[in-house]
């Protein structure tokens, strides 16, 4: 992607074409979820591991979805934030039924 978007309503279409993949999109799910498990356990328990632990499994439920599913590189690399949020917007739009996983 060499691509730069000016704003995040730009980058979202593109950022979906890079998840086309369905088993992608839940391998992102997947590790968005125990991110959020993690953070939880860290409000739980104030022990910092869990907040490595949510990082761990965040990024890596997306990056096994990239390189073993979709074949391609992570959007995160080049667009960090755009990417972050997008990530969690496609988590909801799969929560709630709008995108299939």
């Amino acid at each position: 992607m060499n691509a730069r978007y000016g704003t995040f309503a730009e980058f979202y279409p593109y950022y979906l074409t890079q998840h086309a993949d369905r088993r992608c999109r839940r391998a992102h799910f997947i590790g968005t979820s125990s991110a959020i498990a993690g953070i939880a356990q860290y409000i739980d328990s104030l022990n910092p591991w869990w907040l490595l632990v949510a990082v761990a499994t965040g990024y890596g439920g997306a990056w096994i979805g990239h390189f073993m599913f979709e074949k391609n590189r992570p959007a995160t690399f080049d667009q960090p934030l755009y990417s972050f949020r997008a990530d969690w917007v496609m988590y909801w739009q799969m929560l709630t039924g709008k995108l299939t996983w």
